[in-house]
């Protein structure tokens, strides 16, 4: 049986190789991902293949792998990256991640709203991986989202 993951999916420059690399429990500064990156707990997926339409199939094959998919919003981005409804696509429990920028409300509505029209219905986990801030709410979700009675990301 192959070791599922937490998938890792959104733009370029949103913080997802940050974000990975604080559920792994790694520090340092993070490079720009060229490939699917199979970290210790997380599936890290470059956000050029989010951006090229003929890359989806991709992701939604390498989500055979995956617990749990978190879809990455940044509020300093200006750009719509994710088609309506992908988020239906997979099998998993999918939950939406906003990171970056300044706290605003106006840019936190826009990324409700992106995150809404992808398909992923509400809590949304505003975090900043390089502070902390957020994460202790994030970890505890995905111990309990889709746990089905297994204890396995008890080492979050």
């Amino acid at each position: 049986m192959r070791k599922k993951r937490i998938m890792i999916i959104g733009p370029s420059g949103s913080g997802k190789t940050l974000l990975a690399n604080a559920i792994n429990g790694k520090s340092g500064p993070a490079r720009k991902t060229q490939n699917m990156v199979y970290g210790e707990k997380t599936l890290d997926i470059p956000g050029v293949y989010l951006e090229s339409p003929w890359m989806h199939k991709h992701i939604i094959a390498a989500a055979q792998d995956a617990s749990h998919v978190l879809m990455v919003t940044d509020r300093t981005l200006n750009r719509e990256t994710y088609p309506p409804g992908f988020a239906k696509a997979f099998r998993v429990p999918v939950i939406g991640v906003i990171t970056g920028g300044e706290d605003s409300q106006e840019r936190d509505n826009w990324c409700i709203r992106q995150l809404r029209k992808t398909g992923i219905e509400e809590p949304y986990y505003h975090i900043d991986p390089v502070s902390g801030t957020g994460m202790a709410e994030l970890i505890k979700a995905l111990r309990t989202e889709g746990k089905e009675g297994n204890d396995k990301w008890s080492n979050l």
